[in-house]
């Protein structure tokens, strides 16, 4: 459950006042925020990072949330407060452990900017999560939202917050039309954001922050909002003038992009071949299978292998792997193939690991899918036919 909130000096907004928050042609009243906050504590979800108010602990819950659902998040970080509980073991971590435990979250400059920022608090703060907001938006990685959400919840400094459930909510309620995207908009509404928390105050800026996120995601959603369901229907300028689906006006959708890869499980003996990313490209000090992009669904496999390998072997295909990152859709076929010594001594820059071996070290979900494969086909069969017959 959470924690209560500590008590600070009362803003307007606990005295009762008549205070609105003007924003142009927008104006919110106590009216609004008292059903909000209201709502939000007896609705909000009783998430693991809300019963702390430890700036580490949500830091790395916000990182985490960037992008991924929160049912997702929650046995990642629940993990990853057992394995690296503060700042001092997260900076002091083998990077290849940090990796691990992201693993499958994606996006892992997220998990590298995480490690940096902590070497950063160790070096220039003494170890201590700093508290001003000017320090904590320096950190790698750490962008305005962040920086806000971090210090309001933590540390009860009125500072705003915008992410894709925030923008969904204002545009809604406010009947924004323009693109949130575009500056003007963008900027315009970080500045209702601003006004919003600062009329909530210290002892309530935190709630406030997180009840017009899970407004959000609970209520206002993109889709099928359950607007009969909103604590703040009645001054919902989307709903008075039906527009609730078409807000937020984003524009046209981007068109996805798609994308084809081979990858080649070689095995040798019982051992198969993986290879470590360099540190400076994405998805940087994952493992791999290896493999090449291709431009087309049905290229050769038997050609990208004798391209980029000088080999000439029988294939098998092993799976066909699917996953979308941001607008591109890729689609990735896996074969596998037993390979000799002396072949095997033509892979270079990788190593020869056994599949034990293999569980413990990170990978691109795509290529984590693929190893994945190879333990069910194993657990099948049983590993010695796996290992004698595939």
């Amino acid at each position: 459950m959470r924690r209560p909130l500590p008590p600070a000096k009362q803003s307007s907004f606990d005295q009762g006042g008549d205070k609105d928050i003007r924003n142009g042609r927008f104006r919110v009243s106590q009216a609004f925020l008292t059903p909000l906050l209201s709502w939000f504590a007896e609705h909000a979800r009783d998430l693991p990072w809300r019963g702390t108010r430890d700036p580490y602990a949500i830091w790395i819950s916000e990182i985490m949330l960037q992008q991924t659902q929160v049912k997702t998040v929650i046995p990642y970080w629940e993990r990853w407060m057992r394995a690296l509980p503060d700042v001092a073991s997260l900076a002091a971590a083998d990077p290849d452990r940090v990796l691990k435990l992201w693993e499958g979250l994606g996006y892992y400059t997220r998990a590298r900017n995480l490690q940096k920022a902590a070497g950063v608090i160790v070096r220039e703060h003494d170890g201590v999560f700093p508290r001003r907001f000017e320090d904590v938006l320096a950190l790698p990685g750490i962008g305005r939202y962040t920086a806000g959400a971090i210090c309001s919840i933590a540390f009860h400094e009125p500072r705003p917050i915008l992410d894709g459930n925030v923008i969904r909510v204002l545009t809604r309620l406010f009947g924004i039309a323009e693109n949130p995207r575009e500056r003007a908009t963008n900027e315009n509404l970080w500045s209702l954001a601003g006004q919003l928390v600062e009329a909530a105050g210290p002892r309530h800026c935190s709630s406030l922050n997180q009840s017009l996120m899970e407004l959000g995601a609970l209520i206002c959603t993109p889709r099928e909002p359950r607007c009969e369901a909103c604590p703040v229907r009645r001054r919902c300028a989307a709903l008075k003038t039906e527009r609730v689906d078409q807000l937020p006006n984003i524009g046209p959708r981007i068109p996805s992009i798609q994308r084809y890869a081979i990858a080649f499980v070689f095995r040798h003996g019982r051992k198969f071949f993986v290879r470590q990313r360099a540190s400076d490209v994405v998805n940087g000090r994952l493992w791999e299978f290896p493999g090449a992009a291709v431009g087309r669904a049905d290229a050769d496999p038997l050609q990208i292998l004798r391209k980029e390998f000088g080999l000439r072997l029988k294939i098998s295909p092993l799976t066909v792997v699917r996953h979308s990152i941001m607008q591109q859709r890729i689609t990735l076929k896996a074969f596998h193939l037993r390979i000799d010594r002396r072949d095997a001594r033509r892979l270079g820059g990788g190593r020869w690991l056994s599949r034990a071996a293999l569980e413990k070290l990170a990978f691109p979900s795509a290529h984590r899918k693929v190893l994945d494969c190879l333990a069910r086909a194993a657990s099948t069969m049983g590993a010695s036919q796996f290992l004698a017959d595939s």
